[in-house]
């Protein structure tokens, strides 16, 4: 009897440990204005991005220089909430692209598009990010143009 009671105790702990160590993916879909105006104890979307290159979300226009560009950004998540931590990683995509532009000669970003994990979200309003237990973050794809 006390073999069996041991077993299923060792069991149950081995199965409850197991659930635990599952790995934290969770998608939000944050507003894009709130992430342009976003003000932390790190810094604020004002002093990060630069004003002269202009960003079009979820749609083109101007002469395309060059396309499909990728940015994928990552940040810690630890002691931060979710929101913030995205709105972080999606200044650093973002300010990626204007440096980008910056360096051929271009004045804006355009067709900007999620493309967490190359599946591509689009939209003129909200950004995707994905949260996990430690780490956070946001993939934008865009073309630069003039």
């Amino acid at each position: 009897m006390n073999k069996i009671v041991t077993s299923l105790a060792v069991g149950l702990t081995v199965l409850c440990s197991a659930a635990g160590v599952q790995a934290r993916d969770t998608k939000l879909l944050l507003p894009i204005k709130d992430a342009l105006n976003y003000v932390g104890k790190k810094g604020s979307a004002k002093e990060i991005l630069d004003p002269s290159i202009a960003l079009v979300f979820g749609r083109g226009g101007g002469n395309i220089i060059q396309a499909d560009l990728v940015s994928n950004k990552k940040t810690n998540g630890f002691g931060k909430s979710d929101v913030d931590a995205c709105h972080w990683a999606f200044l650093s995509a973002v300010k990626q692209f204007q440096q980008s532009a910056k360096d051929v000669g271009a004045k804006k970003v355009v067709n900007l598009v999620s493309y967490y994990k190359k599946h591509e979200f689009k939209s003129t309003t909200e950004y995707e990010c994905h949260a996990g237990a430690f780490i956070v973050g946001v993939a934008l794809k865009g073309d630069i143009a003039r």
